[in-house]
């Protein structure tokens, strides 16, 4: 398909070994594993991918963001 998926589906992988919670015990690893999963998600499925490029992650797809809201305390 797209040249560059490949590169996405590596960068992913090294990224998600380097960060999963079970290998990695660093304060905020669990958050960033979390946020990279979301990433390879969205840009490994066009119709998401297109979404984000159109509205950023402010908006959902149909419903189905996580529990994002951004309360500040």
């Amino acid at each position: 398909m797209h040249g560059g998926s490949n590169d996405v589906k590596k960068a992913y992988r090294k990224l998600a070994l380097k960060l999963h919670p079970d290998k990695n015990t660093a304060p905020g690893a669990d958050d960033a594993f979390k946020l990279v999963s979301l990433a390879y998600n969205t840009l490994s499925d066009a119709e998401k991918k297109a979404h984000y490029d159109r509205y950023g992650d402010d908006q959902p797809i149909n419903g189905s963001a996580g529990g994002g809201g951004g309360g500040g305390e």
